[in-house]
């Protein structure tokens, strides 16, 4: 079935077209490059399942290399490998992706395979019972591992009983009782043109990408679009007593989504408070005081909402001394910013940001991330233009409306008799 073609206006080597099915086909082709990265982004993720479906779109995203009508797992892998490309997939709390890189030629074998396991697979419960086993596996090595499962606390804690609150990999009792019935409820759901964007970049056509898109992707559901549940901050405290060497210890406060006009000032005052080794906290809190091996800030933006968050792994005793710099950095910021740690903060963003496009796999990504979140490919001058727009008195006022913006979250793990109390840590942001 041939499937008419709306096509949309084209920026400089980018062209996007949409089948009638709503999916959108998005290129980026570099001239000079050899190989292609290929994918789908789905816009749908772990925010989208009931509490009684938690787990779900991360073990789609397992099963979905698990077989299909025409090929077994093993093909699946072996049909890639055999061209030596490289098929993989990830779960966020917002989006889905499976994608692939491979020679030029073998752009249009990529496509057949990931249309193929997003249309045809076949959930087989003997493949299932294994993949159950996998990711119980896959927790049990988070829960063991301190320092990534605080994250999922911390998360879990600014918002409770929430969508946005639940972990990725789901819970070992929700895992257990996963069938193929709720996997193939979430993909019908889920899984539907609109829902779906192609993306290649590098060595890619884009009326070749068309044409393997109008062959291959005739198959998807009717359009069945459902908004996420909304999410609100909460704040609050999570501590779990561990005989641990280190106290790891998290914070977050509330940030901004992607649609707020402090997006980038958000992520420039990230970067210079915590983001490499010229910055505020690390030369402080490790470089001046020796308090920590690692410290670190982040900016979570989704739809909706965001965080803002540090983190440091520290000692039993050196946690008394850390806290009050890790939560005093922001108000400090608000006041005494200077422009040439801004400048440095804005320069490693756009060196950042332009190294990252040297990779056809990163271009691609940003490009289905760009269509999902703002719906265009935002230019890269645009960008840049963003970024260098943030000054000192930006800073100062961001660094402001983050510390005051709301309850703390705190999640720490390990030996915390040094620790203070939550209300003592809130106090500092009232």
């Amino acid at each position: 079935m041939t499937q008419s073609i709306t096509r949309s206006a084209k920026a400089p080597s980018i062209s996007i077209d949409t089948l009638s099915n709503g999916m959108r086909v998005v290129t980026d082709t570099r001239p000079g490059v050899e190989t292609a990265a290929v994918g789908v982004w789905v816009d749908a993720g772990a925010r989208y399942e009931s509490a009684s479906m938690n787990g779900v779109a991360h073990m789609l995203e397992h099963m979905a290399f698990k077989g299909t009508q025409k090929r077994s797992a093993l093909a699946i892998a072996e049909e890639i490998e055999a061209v030596g490309g490289h098929l993989n997939a990830y779960t966020s709390r917002e989006h889905t992706a499976y994608y692939a890189r491979v020679l030029r030629d073998d752009v249009p074998l990529s496509v057949d395979i990931i249309a193929d396991i997003l249309q045809h697979s076949v959930f087989d419960e003997e493949e299932l019972s294994r993949e159950r086993t996998v990711v119980i596996q896959e927790i049990g090595q988070s829960e063991d591992t301190p320092d990534d499962i605080i994250f999922d606390h911390l998360q879990a804690t600014s918002f409770p009983d929430q969508p946005l609150g639940r972990p990725i990999l789901g819970t070992v009792e929700g895992v257990s009782a996963m069938n193929r019935d709720k996997l193939s409820a979430f993909m019908g759901h889920h899984y539907t043109g609109d829902r779906l964007i192609l993306c290649a970049a590098g060595a890619v056509d884009h009326d070749d990408v068309m044409a393997l898109a109008d062959r291959h992707f005739t198959d998807l559901p009717a359009t069945n679009h459902r908004d996420p549940v909304g999410s609100t901050y909460h704040g609050g405290d999570f501590r779990e007593d561990r005989d641990l060497e280190q106290v790891h210890f998290a914070l977050a406060l509330p940030g901004v989504p992607y649609s707020d006009d402090d997006f980038y000032a958000v992520q420039v005052v990230s970067t210079l408070l915590g983001g490499g080794m010229s910055s505020r906290l690390f030369q402080e809190v490790r470089e001046k005081r020796g308090l920590c091996y690692s410290v670190f800030t982040f900016a979570s933006s989704y739809s909706d909402c965001g965080t803002f968050g540090i983190y440091a792994g520290t000692g039993e005793q050196e946690v008394t001394e850390l806290v009050p710099l890790i939560c005093d950095a922001l108000s400090q910021l608000s006041e005494d910013a200077q422009e040439t740690e801004v400048a440095r903060a804005r320069a490693q963003m756009k060196a950042g940001t332009l190294m990252a496009l040297e990779s056809s796999t990163a271009r691609a990504e940003q490009l289905a991330r760009h269509m999902l979140v703002f719906g265009r490919p935002i230019p890269l001058p645009e960008i840049v233009e963003k970024i260098d727009a943030v000054d000192v008195a930006t800073v100062k006022r961001v660094a402001a409306r983050l510390a005051r913006g709301g309850r703390p979250t705190v999640a720490a793990i390990g030996p915390l008799s040094q620790l203070a109390s939550y209300d003592d840590i809130a106090a500092r942001f009232a």
